[in-house]
C-alpha cells in the first residue's frame, strides 16, 4: 500500500513539473490577427499605441549595437527580432510607414512600439507625441 501511495505521488510531482517546464517556456503572441498571403507566409497584425523617441537618445547605441540615429526610420520592439521589417499605420490619419526593428522598448505600460522621430513625422504624430497604430509583420 507504501509503495503504491508513493508511486502516485511521484509520478504527480513529476507531471506538475513538466506541465511548469512546458508552460514557462510558452512564449505570449502579442499579435492581434493573421492573414495568409500566397507565396509570401502569414502576416501578423498588432494594434495599440505608438510613442518617438528623439533628440535624447540620438547618437546613443540601441539594443542591437547600432547608433540611433532620428533621421533615420527605425522603431523599438519589446519582441520582435532585429531587422524585423514592420509597417506602421496610424489609425487616426491613415499615414503609414515602414521601420525596422533594431533597438528594445517601449518600457511604458500600454505602448507597442517607440519610433524614431522621422518615422513619427511621416505618421504625423509629432504634435500629439503618441498615436493609436497598428503594426504589420512577417515572422
Amino acid at each position: 500500500m507504501y509503495t503504491s501511495t508513493l508511486f502516485f505521488m511521484r509520478s504527480a510531482a513529476l507531471l506538475l513539473c513538466c506541465g511548469l517546464l512546458l508552460a514557462s517556456c510558452s512564449r505570449k503572441v502579442h499579435s492581434t490577427g493573421s492573414t495568409e498571403t500566397p507565396g509570401h507566409g502569414k502576416v501578423y497584425t498588432e494594434s495599440g499605441k505608438a510613442s518617438y523617441y528623439a533628440e535624447q537618445f540620438n547618437g546613443r547605441k540601441t539594443a542591437n549595437g547600432e547608433i540611433f540615429n532620428m533621421n533615420q526610420l527605425t522603431a523599438a520592439h519589446r519582441t520582435l527580432p532585429f531587422n524585423t521589417l514592420v509597417k506602421v499605420t496610424n489609425k487616426t490619419n491613415g499615414k503609414s510607414v515602414q521601420v525596422r526593428i533594431n533597438d528594445r522598448g517601449p518600457f511604458v505600460k500600454g505602448r507597442i512600439i517607440d519610433v524614431s522621430k522621422e518615422a513619427a513625422r511621416q505618421l504625423g504624430m509629432l504634435g500629439a507625441g503618441v498615436a493609436d497604430v497598428q503594426l504589420s509583420y512577417r515572422k
